[in-house]
């Protein structure tokens, strides 16, 4: 590739000055060269080569603007801010029309939390600047800074428009208009943008994430599609796409998608995951399986991995295998309440009640607040005949449900079961007034308390008094 000679010039000064260091003799520079050389090791990170770089060119060039503001920059970077604010009042009175001195100015109001101030600074930088589109970012950012989004997109909106290519701004402008829920307008603006610029793969990419984003997953495909088509490789563009494809049930072309994000860089579990779920919804179940296995053990930590391939062989009714690779799971992340309530079901279906009281206990004590979660486990407790646990069971999950019709049922029915009638009747009559026709539950679940006449004549006086 041909360098520019501009890219020339700078390459030979950068080799000239860590030449000069490496042998100790002192070489001129003009300050223009200075300038590049101390932004290039800053850019780097190399904060110590910069300020060896920024001394010898002040020795050089005493009295040069252009570095004393980068020396400003650094004195910044530094958190040095009221030295900093000297050097720039003393520039000031030497260069008032200097747009550079208003910036400056504004990074170090920035840096207070000053951002209202910085903006004023930067509005009068526009009057002295040739570079708009700079200054507008900058203010774009301060109103963002702010929290006010609506001026911050006007300021990135400002910028584009001086400079098409500004891709950060065009990010930021996005992000606006995502934050004030104008997904629409967003789009609106990005298809004007693309007018102007057609060939900005990332404008067509953020169409097409705002387009599934509003559920138009045909037009995200169509504005994914131009992303690829300028820029081959795009690989945040191929995995949308993807989405999209999904979304629509158009499983081949997903996994075409997603597959091409594997051939572009290392496999990911997510795309190795997602294929597998296309091709399990495709019925090709030997397929889904091995890239199942594949995401696992790419990445074992990932829960859903684990959770993809037990849930496959429970909706095979493969109960030893989906058993097999929750414990599998367990053994490598055994506080993960996903895995636990899996486990409790899986023994739930092959009759393994006292395993599964454990594991939804276990999911529970991890975080598990579902409510079937709390249902499934009370059940369980009430067959294995832990009327007392049962119930503690339920009233710590009222704290979560207060107004659950289902959990007063099973109170009613479970107070019943041990004989104490007084908060017996107080749940049932919580349950009827929450969804009265739920009352078949106690029939359901409590065929020994439904025989009761006592039971069954305080449904009715409910029914009497509330028609």
């Amino acid at each position: 590739m041909q360098l520019s000679n501009e890219e020339e010039d700078y390459n030979l000064s950068l080799s000239k000055f860590e030449s000069m260091l490496k042998t100790n003799k002192v070489l001129f520079f003009d300050s223009e060269e200075f300038e590049e050389i101390i932004l290039h090791y800053l850019d780097m990170g190399k904060a110590a080569l910069a300020k060896k770089a920024l001394k010898l060119a002040l020795d050089q060039h005493p009295k040069s603007t252009g570095l004393k503001l980068v020396q400003v920059e650094m004195l910044v970077y530094d958190d040095k801010l009221d030295i900093a604010e000297k050097l720039l009042n003393e520039l000031y009175a030497i260069e008032p029309n200097n747009e550079e001195i208003y910036i400056q100015k504004a990074n170090i109001c920035s840096k207070r939390d000053q951002h209202e101030k910085a903006v004023e600074l930067l509005k009068i930088a526009l009057q002295f600047t040739d570079d708009y589109a700079d200054v507008y970012n900058l203010i774009g950012m301060e109103y963002l800074f702010m929290d006010n989004l609506e001026q911050a997109k006007q300021s990135f909106i400002k910028c584009l428009e001086e400079d098409l290519e500004d891709q950060s701004a065009l990010y930021n402008v996005v992000y606006c208009f995502e934050f004030l829920d104008q997904n629409l307008e967003a789009i609106a603006y990005l298809n004007k943008y693309i007018d102007k610029n057609p060939y900005s793969e990332i404008a067509w990419h953020q169409m097409g994430r705002l387009y599934y984003g509003v559920k138009d997953y045909e037009n995200a495909i169509r504005a994914f599609d131009y992303a690829t088509l300028i820029d081959d490789e795009f690989l945040g563009a191929f995995m949308e796409r993807a989405k999209a494809f999904e979304r629509l049930n158009r499983y081949e072309e997903a996994i075409e998608s997603y597959s091409r994000t594997i051939e572009l860089d290392d496999a990911t579990s997510y795309a190795l995951l997602r294929i597998g779920k296309c091709h399990e919804k495709l019925g090709n179940t030997v397929l889904a399986l091995k890239f199942y296995n594949e995401t696992v053990h790419e990445d074992p930590l990932l829960d859903k991995g684990w959770i993809a391939i037990t849930d496959f062989y429970v909706r095979q009714k493969n109960f030893q295998k989906a058993l097999f690779y929750v414990n599998k799971a367990l053994a490598i992340d055994n506080q993960n309440r996903l895995y636990w309530k899996r486990y409790a079901t899986i023994n739930k279906q092959m009759n393994f009640f006292e395993e599964a009281e454990f594991g939804f206990r276990k999911a529970v004590e991890f975080g598990d607040t579902e409510l079937d979660t709390w249902l499934f486990w009370v059940d369980i407790l009430q067959f294995l005949g832990e009327f007392e646990t049962a119930i503690q069971t339920l009233l710590q999950s009222s704290e979560f449900y207060p107004e659950e019709n289902e959990i007063e049922y099973r109170l009613a029915g479970l107070y019943f079961m041990i004989q104490d009638t007084t908060k017996a009747k107080f749940h049932l009559s919580n349950g009827l007034r929450l969804n009265f026709d739920n009352y078949i539950l106690i029939e359901d679940l409590f065929p020994v308390v439904w025989t009761k006449k006592t039971v069954r004549n305080y449904i009715d006086k409910h029914q009497k008094n509330n028609d």
